[in-house]
Order: structure tokens, then C-alpha cells, then sequence
């Protein structure tokens, strides 16, 4: 039982490896009659691209993608939607001789024990290439839940303990903050900090973590499935599946257990508007979910980034087929601090659990 695809009725299937020759996914479940291009994916593939900025990995991938089927004449046709990208700047020299030692901090270890056999070049199969994949099918998410209306972003909110300052800034604000700098933090001033604390991990040899924030703005409320497929613990999942996430919180996530229910309690008010009359509340602490159900509040999400495990000091392992301890330095091309690139990862993840649930949602009542 492969744990390669995600979502019941909007699936994504992942495939490939760090350094073989493409990555791609397959979308099964996405309607017919979507406006969807090559351009559209490629908007979102733009956003995590490696080699684009000094913050990130030295390798130039282009991350070209192409749409191999279920789309024809600009929509799609209901049929699996096959996306491919070419590996191009692949280099595993520098893994080669730490094949069989287990890199700390990396999956070598577990992935050999399972399967006692991997892929060694880049990590492989575990490696954070795959992710390139995912922001595609997120791209074709993204299309689909904007029939919606519904909008998702993602900004680094915190780096090396550097925290940016966010209030007050709504939503399309934090959205064209983060077009405008390469750490994508909507604090436009703090986004200087934390580029020159990534940049001096890098220079040292080392690496650092951060937050990650995701806001779904406009998510109508009932999505989420009693008991176990609740709209949060779903998230939860897509979110803690990319690589280097360590915790997902979900509102005000573990401040809560510091609060009282009257603080923690969003008190609901009615609101009316040219819109219409709608039933809000005054406060979101609840993150936009209530019971594993949307409520019609904005859904927030932040996920704990760790650091970069591949990084230039030395480190202590062992070699797992002789059995011996030994030293290694890792080589090669690697991101001092993996925030900014996983932003759009994160943004993709929410916007698969989304379009997954509106999907299902339609089958709710009769």
C-alpha cells in the first residue's frame, strides 16, 4: 500500500525521483470544462523553481512543464490530467560516496530498512524535488476552486526567530507582499532581516528554520467530513506530508491550550451587506473550522519548517552496510533555509484538500 496518492475525489498521484530523468503527476477527478493551460501550471512551478535567488539551492532546473492529457482545446475533459517535467540539471557525483551512510537529518536511514533498496542521488524518492509535482496538481486546484471564489496564500512569517509583523494587513496585501521579495514574507522590512540571517547560515555552512503561514480566504462553509476526515485533520495531513514540515497548527493551534474558553470561544454576529446576510464571528481563533467543518470564516494554517538537514559542517553518522561510525561533509546544491520555496508547496497541499472536499460536498444532501 504506496502512500503516492492523495484526496478521494479529487486524487493527486506523485511519481519520480531527485535525480531520474522527470517528475510528474497524475490528477484524476478534476471536472470537465475547467480552463486550464500549460501557462497556469507553470505560473505556480515559477514560485518554487530552485536557482532563481541566493536563498535557494544552486541547481537550475527550469521546471518546464507539460500537459501530456486530459485537457484539449484549453478545458479539461473530465479524463486523468498527466503533467510531466524533465530533470535536467541532475548531478549525483556528491552523493555517490555517501550512498550507503546515513546523512542526518534525512530519510537514507529509514528508506534502506524499509525497502534495502533506494535511490541514493539527491535523496531520491524522499527528496524535496518531488514537490515540484504537487505545486502542479495545486495548480490545477488553485483554477478550480477559484470557480469558487476561493483564494490561497502562503507567507513565511518567521525565520531563525525572526518574526515578521503582520497585523493589520489584509489579505490582498499579505498576497502582493510576497510577489515583491524572495523570502515571500508579507512584512516587507523583517523580509531584509531574515534574508541576511539565511544568508549568514549559508555562509557558515549551515541552515535555518521558520513558519510558514497559509490563509484560505473565501472557503464557504460545510466542507469537511465527520469524523475522521474533518477538514483540519485533512490538512493536517497534506501539510505535515511535505518533507521537512515538524507541526501544523490550525487557528490560534497551540496557543490555545494557554487560553480560557471565554478566550479561545469566537462569539458569532450576524452580518449584512449588499451581499446578502450571513452569520460571522467576531473573532478567528477556530481558524476558520468548527467541529472538522468550514465555518465561512478564513481557514489559517502554519506549519513548523526545520532547517535544511543537508548542510556543509561536519557530522557524526554511521555507515549503515559496514556498520561503522564515520564523519561526512555534505556537498552539493542545497537551500540554506527551505521556507521560502515551500511556501507555494503549502499553498498547493490546501488548495488539493480544498478542491477535494468541494467536490465531495456536492454529494452532502439530497
Amino acid at each position: 500500500m504506496a502512500g503516492n496518492t492523495f484526496g478521494k475525489a479529487f486524487k493527486v498521484t506523485t511519481w519520480g525521483e531527485s535525480h531520474g530523468a522527470a517528475i510528474g503527476v497524475v490528477v484524476d477527478g478534476c471536472p470537465a470544462g475547467l480552463e486550464l493551460s500549460e501557462e497556469d501550471v507553470q505560473r505556480e512551478l515559477d514560485k518554487r523553481a530552485p536557482g532563481r535567488s541566493e536563498l535557494a539551492t544552486a541547481r537550475r532546473e527550469e521546471d518546464k512543464v507539460a500537459i501530456l492529457s486530459g485537457v484539449f482545446d484549453g478545458r479539461t475533459l473530465g479524463t486523468p490530467i498527466s503533467m510531466l517535467i524533465w530533470n535536467k540539471d541532475v548531478d549525483p557525483s556528491p552523493y555517490e560516496a555517501l550512498k550507503n551512510v546515513a546523512r542526518p537529518g534525512h530519510a537514507d536511514l529509514p528508506y534502506f530498512l524499509k525497502y534495502g533498496h533506494r535511490d541514493w542521488r539527491g535523496g531520491g524518492r524522499a527528496s524535496a524535488r518531488e514537490t515540484a509535482a504537487r505545486v502542479a496538481a495545486g495548480a490545477v486546484a488553485k483554477k478550480l476552486i477559484r470557480t469558487y471564489g476561493i483564494e490561497v496564500v502562503a507567507h513565511v512569517v518567521e525565520v531563525g526567530g525572526v518574526r515578521a509583523r503582520i497585523e493589520g494587513l489584509n489579505f490582498e496585501e499579505i498576497r502582493r507582499n510576497v510577489e515583491h521579495n524572495d523570502v515571500r514574507c508579507a512584512d516587507l522590512e523583517t523580509a531584509k532581516e531574515m534574508r541576511r540571517v539565511i544568508l549568514k547560515a549559508k555562509e557558515e555552512g549551515d541552515s535555518v528554520g521558520g513558519i510558514v503561514e497559509v490563509i484560505a480566504w473565501n472557503v464557504p462553509p460545510g466542507l469537511g467530513e465527520p469524523v475522521f476526515d474533518k477538514l483540519d485533520a485533512d490538512l493536517a495531513k497534506a501539510l505535515m506530508s511535505i518533507g521537512a514540515v515538524k507541526g501544523v497548527e490550525v487557528g490560534a493551534g497551540f496557543e490555545a491550550a494557554r487560553l480560557r474558553g471565554s478566550e479561545m470561544n469566537d462569539e458569532f454576529y450576524v452580518e449584512r451587506s449588499e451581499d446578502g446576510v450571513r452569520i460571522r464571528t467576531k473573532t478567528n481563533r477556530a481558524g476558520g473550522i468548527l467541529g472538522g467543518i468550514s465555518t465561512g470564516m478564513p481557514i489559517i494554517c502554519r506549519i513548523a519548517v526545520k532547517p535544511t538537514p543537508s548542510i556543509r559542517k561536519r557530522q557524526k553518522s554511521v555507515d549503515f552496510v559496514r556498520l561503522e561510525e564515520v564523519e561526512l561533509e555534505i556537498k552539493g546544491r542545497h537551500d540554506p533555509c527551505i521556507c521560502p520555496r515551500i511556501a507555494p508547496v503549502a499553498e498547493a497541499m490546501v488548495a488539493i484538500v480544498l478542491a477535494d472536499h468541494l467536490l465531495r460536498n456536492k454529494l452532502a444532501r439530497a
